[in-house]
């Protein structure tokens, strides 16, 4: 009938993050090439799980604690592959600013059941997540205050700055994401004890109360005939197999990007990141450079003019 609404689809994708985890920074390659493998045929949903908490200790020594998390990123980027930071600042003091930012950029994603309309939406608030993880892992200024967190996302197409501003303040949003933290910590029994031979194999942590959270990322695969959790860092391989066991035929292989259309897509892309064997050169010609600690960041000259503006 034209002009109903569409149904909802009946497969959900959580994903169990934080804007300011490396090990969630380190599974982007993964998590875009899956993205667009099941685009349209699923309701992905983010839950900020906060990793760095208002109510945390402050570190005694600053600076120490600070070194300690760089070596412990400059871990993490050698497994992962992804850009690291030549200079962390500081340790991020909270992630709750960069989780609101995020949550409130989701809201401008377009008229429920017009599938284009989300679509678009989604993307907006991916560049918009994008840039808050990037303040960490390329620029090493962590988005730990509300000023920080809005400064990085300046300039995204798309993003309606007034709103996003206004919703990231609003009571609403920050319901949002209480419910998300508090969803993250009732983790379902599987991922209690993991058996993985992945150097972040993404057993659930234990929280201060003697509760659980989930191991940031964790994706949490939901359909009508069940679910199963995909926890710490994995190769797409592994998410396939839990799609496909669900779900048979669910996945979809995308239409290949050349490296410059991928570009245009994205906006900032890693060299773990790359699309596979296509046309054209990697990187391609036009693409803006930007050094981190480990390996370059390349981005969209329309991105690099975009932060250019916002920061300026």
């Amino acid at each position: 009938m034209t002009g109903a609404a569409e149904l909802p689809p009946p497969v959900e994708v959580v994903e169990y993050t934080d804007p300011l985890c490396p090990w969630a920074w380190g599974s982007e390659p993964v998590f875009r090439r899956l993205r667009a493998a099941l685009a349209g045929r699923v309701r992905w949903r983010r839950a900020y799980a906060i990793l760095f908490d208002d109510d945390d200790d402050p570190p005694p020594d600053p600076a120490a604690e600070t070194a300690w998390y760089a070596r412990y990123v400059e871990e993490i980027s050698a497994h992962s592959g992804a850009p690291r930071a030549v200079r962390l600042s500081r340790m991020p003091a909270s992630s709750w600013p960069a989780s609101l930012v995020a949550k409130a950029a989701e809201l401008q994603g377009g008229r429920e059941g017009d599938l284009q309309s989300r679509l678009q939406g989604d993307a907006v608030a991916e560049r918009a997540l994008r840039r808050l993880r990037e303040t960490v892992f390329v620029l090493g200024e962590p988005a730990d205050t509300a000023a920080l967190a809005l400064a990085a996302v300046r300039g995204v197409p798309g993003l309606d700055m007034e709103r996003l501003a206004a919703d990231a303040a609003s009571d609403a949003v920050l319901e949002r994401v209480r419910a998300d933290r508090a969803e993250a910590r009732r983790p379902v029994p599987d991922v209690r004890s993991v058996s993985s031979g992945s150097p972040h194999p993404g057993t659930a942590k234990e929280t201060a109360d003697g509760g659980y959270r989930y191991a940031l990322p964790t994706l949490l695969v939901r359909a009508p005939g069940g679910y199963r959790a995909v926890p710490g860092w994995r190769p797409f391989e592994e998410y396939a197999a839990v799609v496909e066991e669900l779900c048979p035929g669910l996945l979809t292989v995308p239409a290949p990007l050349s490296p410059a259309e991928a570009l245009e897509r994205y906006g900032s892309m890693t060299d773990p990141e790359r699309p596979p064997p296509a046309e054209g050169a990697w990187p391609p010609p036009h693409a803006v450079r930007v050094e981190t600690g480990n390996g370059p960041l390349w981005l969209h000259p329309d991105e690099a003019s975009a932060r250019r503006a916002a920061t300026g």
